[in-house]
């Protein structure tokens, strides 16, 4: 079992989305959150003060898999999120020690589903 976390930029989300159900993964979640990266961040003029603004939106998105669907995803989320340019985000891969299904009290492969 492994635990997927990507940080890709927001209007990006709807063709990862996209992409990882035509891969059939549904399960996922999506956390709006705030980082930097390469990009450093931007500088704009609001009432004439100069603020450099160095967090930047992105959306963090946590997927638990089975073995077999690790690169299916990873493809995915890749094929969704990548435009070429800095900022595209990364994608963490992470051992999961084991899965509790709440409702019923399933544990590892079959509480990820």
């Amino acid at each position: 079992m492994k635990l997927i976390i990507a940080v890709i930029q927001p209007h990006k989300l709807p063709d990862v989305k996209k992409a990882l159900f035509d891969a059939q993964i549904y399960k996922m979640t999506v956390m709006n959150v705030l980082g930097c990266g390469q990009q450093k961040g931007y500088t704009e003029t609001y009432r004439g003060e100069v603020e450099e603004v160095n967090l930047l939106k992105k959306v963090m998105l946590l997927i638990a898999v089975n073995e077999e669907f690790v690169e299916p995803t990873i493809e995915a989320i890749q094929k969704g999120a990548r435009t070429g340019n800095i900022g595209d985000g990364k994608i963490f891969v992470l051992d999961l020690l084991d899965c509790i299904r709440i409702r019923t009290g399933e544990r590892g492969r079959e509480a990820i589903g």
